[in-house]
């Protein structure tokens, strides 16, 4: 991703479509164990209403929040790595 305006390669439109997928995925995964950990409790126990309407509430809150920061972390890492080697495994020119 060196060339800044510039047109893309194959390679370089794959390794973004996987990413945004992993970031997507990632952050489902995550928003969704946070919600259960949350409103879990208030879903599968009998809790008075007004802590039951509270884990709702805050797990409903805090979802969301967790998802667009797992997705915005996991692009903006992406976006900070330099470009692959072009052989794996080398770290010297001179291998």
């Amino acid at each position: 991703m060196e060339t800044y305006g510039g047109r893309r390669n194959q390679a370089e439109r794959d390794a973004i479509t996987v990413e945004i997928g992993y970031a997507l995925c990632s952050a489902l995964f995550a928003a969704a164990v946070l919600f259960g950990a949350v409103a879990g409790p208030a879903l599968l126990f009998e809790l008075p209403g007004t802590v039951e309407e509270l884990l709702l509430r805050i797990g409903l809150t805090i979802a969301p929040v967790v998802f667009v920061a797992r997705v915005i972390s996991v692009l903006v890492r992406f976006r900070q790595q330099g470009p692959q080697p072009s052989q794996p495994g080398r770290t010297n020119p001179d291998s």
